[in-house]
């Protein structure tokens, strides 16, 4: 298994809800889903990754910087996927500086009856851009290698090809599952949002110019990939860097220089911090004694662990708990 299908499969994200919107020149919305609002459908989330595929037309979109500087302008069309790692607050319209709407104020009324079920409108009744939308729910902790590696905001094309057709027709299942769920639509809509995520990570790994670093270089790489794969499918194993770089057919300095120049971190410490994200998933899931998890983090004392988990996560591992139960 490979390094990014690995930390997916770590991740378990929890579901998605999709919307059909559409937009007529001249429109401008601003916008953020929330983790409040996905919190209603998915009470276990801690993070939120909101995306938008656009399946007509096209748009500019940027982020709003809080700070007040200018953000990049993105253009978008049709076959892009807008993609928010962060959730962060944004601008999108065929005009950013046509007075915004928030989204929370645009009508959106369910039309069941229409046969593209689009529910929510707004504009001028310009040109029309179209959007399937959706967000996944996940676990910070365990997301993280993902999320810290990933711009505040991205555009990926998909293209205009069997990809984009085959993606839009199952977004558009979605659309109708989130508006009339039948048994299992949570599980389905959690695979089609992750079947999005997915294909827009690994093409933005694909894209990267050959002399940029981070998780998604690395996980490019033949060997540090490999690598980190090992380290994701057996964290609880007792690895050496010297047996790690055999498993991947490197010297032991080879590997151990390429692993941080990519990575940005020495092999054992990233799986320090892996083991750590594991950790404190398993303490907000469960009521698995602290030893156990401890001991599973590689840690022959519960205050060892305590002070590793600490310093990661800044509270101890009892409060970490705790947290997620309020």
């Amino acid at each position: 298994m490979d390094a990014l299908s690995s930390v997916l499969k770590s991740v378990r994200l929890e579901g998605a809800v999709f919307l059909n919107a559409e937009f007529t020149a001249p429109w401008c919305i601003r916008g953020r889903f929330g983790l409040a609002r996905a919190r209603e459908r998915l009470p276990g989330a801690d993070h939120v990754v909101f995306f938008h595929f656009l399946v007509e037309g096209r748009c500019k979109v940027r982020l709003v910087d809080e700070r007040g500087d200018v953000a990049q302008v993105l253009d978008v069309s049709a076959g892009d996927v807008i993609l928010l790692p962060q959730d962060d607050r944004y601008l999108m319209g065929s005009d950013l500086h046509v007075a915004p709407m928030d989204t929370d104020n645009v009508d959106a009324a369910a039309a069941a009856a229409e046969p593209e079920f689009i529910q929510m409108r707004h504009g001028g009744g310009g040109a029309a851009t179209r959007f399937v939308c959706g967000y996944l729910g996940c676990n910070r902790s365990v997301s993280r290698p993902l999320i810290a590696a990933l711009p505040r905001m991205l555009c990926i094309p998909i293209g205009d090809g069997h990809a984009m057709t085959l993606l839009r027709d199952l977004l558009r299942v979605g659309v109708r599952e989130s508006l009339a769920p039948r048994t299992g639509a949570e599980s389905m809509l959690a695979k089609l949002a992750e079947l999005i995520f997915v294909e827009a990570l690994r093409r933005y790994a694909e894209a990267l110019p050959p002399e940029v670093t981070g998780w998604f270089a690395a996980v490019r790489d033949a060997h540090v990939g490999r690598a980190l794969a090992l380290l994701h499918e057996e964290p609880g194993r007792a690895w050496t860097v010297d047996e790690l770089a055999r498993e991947v057919a490197l010297s032991r300095s080879a590997l151990a220089e390429r692993f941080a120049t990519l990575v940005g971190e020495p092999p054992m410490q990233y799986l320090t911090r892996w083991r750590l994200a594991l950790a404190a998933q398993a303490l907000r899931a469960g009521a698995e004694p602290l030893a156990r998890v401890a001991a599973r983090s590689g840690y022959e004392t519960e205050a060892a662990f305590s002070r590793a988990f600490k310093r990661e996560f800044g509270v101890p591992p009892a409060a970490w708990r705790r947290a997620g139960t309020t």
